[in-house]
C-alpha cells in the first residue's frame, strides 16, 4: 500500500453521517463494537474457567501467559505482512482463527472437562491472531480517516468501543455468575463470527497495492528505522512496556483474586470494569470537543491515574470506590488514547503505519508474558498487597522518566493533519528537538494506546492501555 485513498472517509452526499464517517469508517466501528460486547465479558469468563478447573493464581498466570507469548513473537511479522497484503484479508483471518479457538474453547469448558493445558493452547492461538490482527486494524482504521477531524473521528470510534465494553463487562460478570463461563466463551467466539463478516466487506480498492519491495525483512529493518528514528515514539513504547506489563498482571490475577477473595466474586468485577468503560466513553466524549496543541504533553500526563486501580486494589477499597476509581482511570487513558492515535495518523506515511504499528505493539507487550507468569509467584514471595503497591511506583515512576525527553514536551497538533508526504522530516515540535529521520507516531491499540482490560480479553479488543484502550 504506498498511499491513502482521495477521499477513503467520505460519506455520500446528503447522507447524514459527518463527512469523516465514510463506509470503511462505519464497518470498522460496528465490528469493533460487536467484538468488544463479547471480549470483556470473556476477560472474567476465562479467570474463571481456570479457577472452576481448579486452577489457582499460578495457573492464571500461565493462561495469560499463553496468550502474550505468540502474541510478542509473532507481531513484528503481522505488521510487515498487514502492510504487503491487503489489512482487511489479514483481519478477517485473524478473526477466523479467533472464532475457532474460542469456541472450542467454550465447548470443553461447557463440557467440564477443560484442562489448563488445553486452555493454554488456545489462547495462544488467540494471541497468535492478535499478533496478526493489531497492526493490520490499526492502519486500516487510520487510512479510512483524512483531514483535521481526524481526532474527533478516532475520539468517536474508541467511544463506541469502550461503550460495548461496558454492556459486554456488566453483562459477562453476570453471566459468569449465574449461567458459567462456558456460555460466555460461546458469545465471544460468535462475535468474532460476526465481525470477521462485516470486515469482509471493507473497501480497498482506493488503496493501491504496494509494488514488489526487498522481502519480509527489509520491511522489517525499514519499520525499524522509522521507530528508533523518533526518541518520543521509542520512548513512550518503553515506558507502555512496563505499564501494560504491570496492568497486565494486576487485570488477569490480582484484580480477579481481590474480586474472589475480598469483593463477592464476579459480579462486582465485572462492575468495576464496566465502571472503566464508562470512564473511556465520558474521556471520548470529552476528547471529540477538546484538541490540546501539546498532544503527547497532555496524554502523557494522563498516564498517571492509571496506577489507581493497582492502589484501590491493594488497600482494597469497596466495590463502589474501587468502580469510581476504574472510571477515573478510564478517562485518563481516552485522554492519552487519543492524543496517541491523532498523533500516529499525523506523522506516520500510511504505507508504513502497520509496521511502526507492530513495532509499537512489539514494545508495549514484550513484557506481559513474562510479568503475568511472575505474578502468582510474586504473590507468594511479597504478598498480594505488597506486590500491588510495587506496579503502582514502577508505573508512575516509568511515566515521569518520559516527560524528560524534549519531543514528549513539545510535539504540537498540526493545522491539517497527516505529514505532507512520504519521508517528510517535520515533526510538530515547537523546538528543534525533533527525532531523525522524520515525524512519527504510535497508536493502536494495546500498545502504548490500547486500553486494557479490554486488549487482555481477546484478540480483537483494538483499542485498548495503549494508549487499545
Amino acid at each position: 500500500m504506498t498511499k491513502r485513498s482521495a477521499s477513503p472517509a467520505a460519506s455520500p452526499r446528503g447522507s447524514r453521517r459527518p463527512e469523516w464517517a465514510g463506509r470503511n469508517y462505519v464497518l470498522l466501528t460496528a465490528a469493533t463494537i460487536v467484538t468488544s460486547l463479547g471480549a470483556h465479558g470473556a476477560l472474567i469468563a476465562t479467570t474463571w474457567a481456570v479457577f472452576e478447573s481448579g486452577g489457582d493464581a499460578g495457573d492464571v498466570g500461565l493462561v495469560a501467559m499463553a496468550r502474550f507469548l505468540p502474541l510478542v513473537l509473532f507481531l513484528l511479522i503481522g505488521g510487515a505482512v498487514a502492510d504487503r497484503i491487503p489489512r482487511h484479508r489479514v483481519m478477517v483471518a485473524a478473526n477466523a482463527l479467533n472464532f475457532v479457538s474460542q469456541a472450542v474453547f467454550a465447548v470443553l469448558v461447557l463440557s467440564g472437562t477443560a484442562e489448563i493445558w488445553q486452555m493454554m493452547v488456545l489462547t495462544a492461538l488467540c494471541g497468535t491472531g492478535q499478533a496478526f490482527f493489531n497492526p493490520a486494524a490499526e492502519g486500516m482504521l487510520m487510512s479510512s480517516v483524512t483531514g483535521e477531524q481526524a481526532s474527533r473521528a478516532f475520539a468517536f470510534y474508541r467511544m463506541a468501543m469502550h461503550g460495548a465494553g461496558i454492556g459486554g463487562a456488566a453483562l459477562g460478570g453476570a453471566l459468569v455468575a449465574f449461567v458459567g463461563p462456558g456460555w460466555v466463551l460461546a458469545v465471544d467466539a460468535a462475535a468474532f463470527a460476526v465481525a470477521g463478516a462485516l470486515r469482509a466487506f471493507l473497501d480497498v480498492s482506493g488503496i493501491p497495492e504496494r509494488k514488489p519491495g526487498g522481502g519480509l525483512f527489509a520491511d522489517l529493518r525499514e519499520g525499524w528505522q522509522e521507530f528508533i528514528g523518533r526518541p518520543w515514539l521509542w520512548s513512550i513504547v518503553a515506558q507502555f512496556s512496563v505499564v501494560v506489563a504491570l496492568i497486565g498482571a494486576v487485570e488477569s490475577v490480582y484484580g480477579p483474586l481481590v474480586a474472589r477473595d475480598e469483593l463477592g466474586g464476579a459480579r462486582p468485577w465485572g462492575i468495576a470494569l464496566a465502571g472503566y468503560g464508562v470512564g473511556t466513553v465520558a474521556g471520548a466524549i470529552l476528547m471529540t470537543r477538546w484538541k490540546p496543541r501539546r498532544m503527547l504533553l497532555v496524554g502523557t500526563l494522563g498516564v498517571f491515574p492509571i496506577a489507581l486501580p493497582s492502589a484501590a486494589l491493594a488497600i482494597p477499597l469497596h466495590p463502589a470506590g474501587l468502580t469510581v476509581v476504574m472510571f477515573v482511570s478510564g478517562v485518563a487513558m481516552e485522554i492519552f488514547g487519543v492524543s496517541w492515535m491523532t498523533t500516529m495518523h499525523q506523522e506516520i506515511p500510511e504505507e508504513k503505519l502497520s509496521r511502526v504499528s507492530a513495532y509499537d505493539w512489539f514494545g508495549s507487550t514484550a513484557l506481559l508474558p513474562l510479568s503475568t507468569a511472575l505474578a502468582g509467584p510474586a504473590e507468594t514471595a511479597f504478598g498480594r498487597t505488597e506486590s500491588l503497591w510495587g506496579a503502582v511506583a514502577l508505573m508512575t515512576l516509568v511515566t515521569a522518566l518520559v516527560l524528560l525527553v524534549p519531543d514528549v514536551r513539545n510535539m504540537t497538533r498540526r493545522p491539517h493533519g497527516r505529514t505532507a508526504a512520504k519521508g517528510d522530516a517535520g515533526t510538530g515540535v515547537d523546538a528543534p528537538t525533533a527525532g531523525a529521520g522524520g515525524a512519527g507516531g504510535a497508536g493502536g491499540t494495546i500498545g502504548a494506546g490500547a486500553a486494557l482490560p479490554a486488549p487482555l480479553a481477546s484478540a480483537d479488543a483494538e483499542g485498548a492501555v495503549r494508549r487499545n484502550g
